[in-house]
């Protein structure tokens, strides 16, 4: 059993990493322009964070495991090193080849530390304190993506965006201090089986699946051969996962947690609830910079209502779950994520930054009640010597909804918008002059191989100044609108899927808050189940 150590200097050193891990993730975008403009390789710009993406959520699961079997303290202060390793890297970077593949060094050092924190609270505290830290840490998270725009716009124009990875040093040694002397390791007693073979499938699995979610309609088309082999691929590497889970000794997701209805039902709510909050995160800030037209700098700031209540109710959900129970708050979570979805649905061209940061308020109230919350639930389900598995697989399959989600969407939105526009602006391109024809076969040439392309000049004053006055004064109505409408289908797709989370949080028993650790009590849900955890 892990030792407790210095508890305050334990606190510390996790907010600490907590902090600057949260402040990576947002200052970063304020710097890619910086880079580009730096390292050029403006076509590789979505790979620097894509790689990021690949690795971190690929290893999320596989820290969990080697924390349940090597220890919390050396495996969390491996992710640290690499992390502040590879930080390093990004900053001597010679070109945007080189930056990419550092930034998925870091993702590695990053899908570490991700867990960790969680794991190590559920170590540390009883359930109803529990309750209360996680509140606070996801509080945490969400002020630094509040400010992380803000801090990494001023490090880009007060000194230079290699800064933007070199703070990661300071900070990051700190943080490994205090958690390396406020953290106690532990001493193995015999050999320990690590699941190379569930680590290889996995991996084979996990990245070809992101890879064909994040390519495909965007590098290329969903039947191209290229999306067709690494979807090909995920199968195979998924179906040979289980079968390896299913033999191993240690396996990294062992395949007994998908018959406990309570594991099966949370992730399920994390998977939604994901999926739902990427459809406000990445289109509200697309619909009031291209159909009311708010600059790009008060779009990006819409979203900080949302952290800020997100923030609140983490905290006061720390307070108020064990109370009313685990049950009710995420049911009335998702609900309340639910409203704010369907509120956005009602935006249009009218209105106001202020009616449009009030909905994402509401949005935000959702996500601070949930996301602790399926954690907390978690860590009380499960047994201590699974428990970081357990806590990392929360954070997994969130990652696994938010590229599932962002692919769904899109594609609403892309298949909405070509019908659309096919419907409504080329008949508008037909009546032109003939000596327009050049112009409305461009248009007609783009609906037809990608409509958000028309969309993209609502961003770009110089391309609109191009089009002759009494040929844009007709057609910017029509194209706004159908932009309007194809991002509603959007709201309105999210909104489903937050619905079906909700609902599926009434297949979820009913989990009281021991006075106890994480894990140190067993729930018994079914006697198979019993069995196979102990």
């Amino acid at each position: 059993m892990e030792k407790e150590g210095n508890r305050k200097l334990l606190l510390i050193g996790l907010i600490i990493a907590m902090f600057f891990s949260a402040l990576d993730g947002t200052i970063v975008g304020t710097a890619m322009p910086k880079i580009v403009g730096d390292l050029g390789g403006l076509s590789l710009m979505t790979w620097l964070t894509t790689a990021y993406l690949l690795t971190s959520t690929t290893v999320v699961p596989i820290a969990g495991k080697l924390a349940d079997l090597l220890g919390r303290r050396s495996v969390y202060i491996a992710g640290l090193v690499i992390f502040m390793a590879a930080s390093a890297l990004c900053g001597i970077a010679n070109n945007m080849t080189e930056l990419i593949i550092y930034r998925g060094i870091q993702g590695i050092g990053g899908g570490v530390m991700m867990p960790m924190a969680m794991i190590v609270i559920g170590d540390m505290f009883t359930g109803k304190e529990r309750a209360k830290f996680q509140g606070v840490f996801g509080g945490i998270y969400g002020l630094a993506s509040v400010i992380g725009p803000q801090i990494g716009g001023w490090i880009v124009d007060t000194l230079n965006w290699k800064w933007v990875f070199y703070i990661n040093l300071p900070v990051g040694i700190i943080a490994t201090i205090f958690i390396a002397l406020g953290l106690k390791g532990r001493k193995n007693n015999g050999p320990v089986n690590f699941d190379i073979a569930g680590m290889v499938t996995m991996i084979i699995g996990v990245v070809s699946l992101l890879l064909a979610l994040s390519l495909g309609g965007v590098k290329y088309d969903w039947n191209s051969w290229q999306i067709i082999g690494l979807f090909a691929l995920a199968l195979v590497g998924i179906v040979s996962f289980v079968i390896v889970e299913n033999k191993a000794k240690e396996p990294i997701l062992p395949m007994h947690f998908f018959k406990n209805r309570t594991f099966v039902t949370l992730n399920l709510v994390g998977f939604f609830m994901t999926i739902g909050m990427f459809g406000a995160i990445m289109f509200v800030p697309f619909f009031m910079q291209g159909i009311v037209g708010v600059s790009a700098t008060a779009s990006g700031t819409i979203m900080t209502p949302m952290m800020v209540t997100m923030i609140i109710t983490s905290i006061i959900g720390g307070q108020l779950v064990y109370k009313i129970g685990i049950k009710p708050q995420i049911m009335s979570g998702m609900f309340v994520m639910a409203a704010g979805l369907y509120l956005l649905t009602t935006l249009d061209m009218d209105s106001s930054k202020l009616i449009a940061t009030t909905y994402m308020g509401v949005v935000g109230l959702g996500l601070g009640l949930v996301m602790p919350t399926i954690t907390l639930a978690l860590q009380e389900t499960f047994d201590k010597t699974e428990l970081g598995v357990v806590t990392s697989s929360s954070q997994f399959f969130r990652s696994i909804g938010g590229t599932f989600g962002a692919t769904v969407l899109g594609a609403v939105m892309n298949s909405k918008s070509g019908t659309l526009l096919t419907d409504k602006l080329i008949p508008f391109l037909n009546k032109l002059p003939e000596q327009a024809a050049p112009l409305a076969n461009q248009f007609k040439k783009t609906i037809d191989v990608s409509p958000q392309g028309v969309f993209q000049m609502l961003f770009n004053e110089k391309t609109l100044k191009q089009i002759p006055t009494q040929i844009l004064d007709p057609m910017l109505p029509i194209i706004k609108t159908s932009l309007m409408v194809s991002l509603h289908s959007v709201f309105f797709t999210a909104l489903a899927f937050i619905l079906v989370g909700a609902f599926s949080t009434l297949f979820l028993k009913q989990i009281k808050l021991s006075n106890q650790k994480a894990g140190d009590k067993k729930e018994k849900e079914n006697p198979e189940v019993e069995k196979a955890i102990s």
